[in-house]
C-alpha cells in the first residue's frame, strides 16, 4: 500500500509538471526546482519588491501559446460575463452616513467593470491548471515567504477573469483577500494603467489619512504597473489602495486573477460579492464572519 502511494504520488507531480510545463515557461523559470539558482534568484527577487513596494512582476512567465488559448477563452464566454456599473467605496461596504463626509467610507466612485466568475470557466482552461497545481502553489508560496497557502475557497472568486472594456474604469479600492496573483491575457489600445499605493494601511492601522490623501489626487507613493500579456504579478491588494484606470478604444484589458489566501475557508463577504460577482452564495453568508484580520473590507 505505501509503494502504491508513492508511486501515485510521483504519477500526480510527473503529470501537473507536464501541463505546468504546456502553460509556464519552465526554460526561463524553473520554478519546479525551488533549488536552482535561477529560481532562488527569481523568488529572492519577489520577496525583496513585495516587502519593499508590495508588487512584483515577472515578465513572459506564461508561454505564448497559453496565454492565446486564455485570450480565447476569455472571448469565448464574453456572453456570460457579469457586469455592474455602481458606485462604491474603497473598502467595498456600504456608506456609513455617521462617519465624517471626509471619511473614505463616504468617498463613491463609479465602476463599471465585469467579471467572467470562476464558476463557469471550463474544467480543462489552462487558467485553473495553473492555478489548482501543487508546483505554481507552492513557488508563489516561496515568493511571498509564506507558507502553507491555499487555492481560494470562494467558488466565484477564486480565479476569474477580470474585464475593462471602452469606457470601463474600475476604482481605488482594497481587496478582500492578502494576496492575489495576476496575469495579463490582453491589453486595450488606450487606458487600463494599474495604479496602486502599497502598504498604505496595515493590520493594525487603517491610515485613514494616508488613504485620503490617494483619493484626492496625490500621486506621491503611487506607483503604475509595466503589464503586458503573459506577465505575472504578485500584490499584497489587501494593504495596498489600488485602481485601473480607463480604458479606451479597440480591444480590452483582460487579466486572470488567481487567488491565494493564509486561510483555507476565508471568502468574501456577501456584500463585496454581490458588487463584484454579481450573486452571493450560501457559503458567503455562512462564512461571513470568518475573517483573515478587523480591518474594514
Amino acid at each position: 500500500m505505501t509503494a502504491l502511494t508513492a508511486e501515485n504520488t510521483i504519477a500526480s507531480y510527473d503529470q501537473q509538471l507536464a501541463r505546468l510545463a504546456q502553460i509556464v515557461d519552465l526554460d526561463s523559470y524553473p520554478i519546479h526546482d525551488l533549488d536552482h539558482p535561477i529560481t532562488r534568484e527569481l523568488v529572492a527577487r519577489c520577496r525583496e519588491q513585495l516587502d519593499d513596494i508590495g508588487c512584483s512582476v515577472i515578465a513572459d512567465f506564461v508561454r505564448p501559446d497559453a496565454q492565446e488559448r486564455m485570450r480565447q477563452e476569455a472571448h469565448r464566454l464574453m456572453p456570460c460575463i457579469f457586469r455592474s456599473e455602481q458606485k462604491h467605496n474603497p473598502y467595498m461596504t456600504k456608506e456609513d452616513s455617521e462617519l465624517p463626509q471626509q471619511h473614505p467610507n463616504r468617498f463613491l466612485q463609479h465602476r463599471t467593470a465585469g467579471f467572467i466568475n470562476t464558476d463557469i470557466i471550463p474544467e480543462d482552461s489552462d487558467m485553473l491548471a495553473m492555478y489548482d497545481n501543487d508546483i505554481m502553489t507552492r513557488f508563489i508560496g516561496e515568493c511571498l515567504g509564506i507558507w502553507p497557502i491555499y487555492t481560494w475557497a470562494d467558488p466565484l472568486a477564486r480565479c476569474p477573469y477580470g474585464v475593462l472594456e471602452d469606457g470601463d474604469y474600475f476604482p481605488w479600492h482594497f481587496d478582500g483577500n492578502e494576496f492575489t496573483v495576476s496575469v495579463s491575457v490582453e491589453q486595450p489600445a488606450e487606458g487600463g494603467t494599474f495604479e496602486y499605493a502599497p502598504n498604505i494601511r496595515s493590520v493594525e492601522d487603517e491610515n485613514i489619512e494616508g488613504v485620503n490623501r490617494v483619493l484626492s489626487g496625490d500621486k506621491e507613493g503611487v506607483y503604475e504597473l509595466e503589464w503586458k500579456p503573459g506577465y505575472l504579478q504578485l500584490f499584497k491588494g489587501r494593504y495596498a489602495l489600488h485602481r485601473v484606470q480607463e480604458v479606451r478604444g479597440p480591444g480590452a484589458w483582460i487579466t486572470a486573477l488567481p487567488t491565494y489566501m493564509t486561510d483555507p475557508d476565508t471568502v468574501n463577504r456577501p456584500e463585496h460579492s454581490k458588487q463584484f460577482y454579481g450573486r452571493a452564495l450560501p457559503i458567503h453568508f455562512v462564512r461571513e464572519t470568518n475573517r483573515p484580520d478587523t480591518l474594514t473590507d
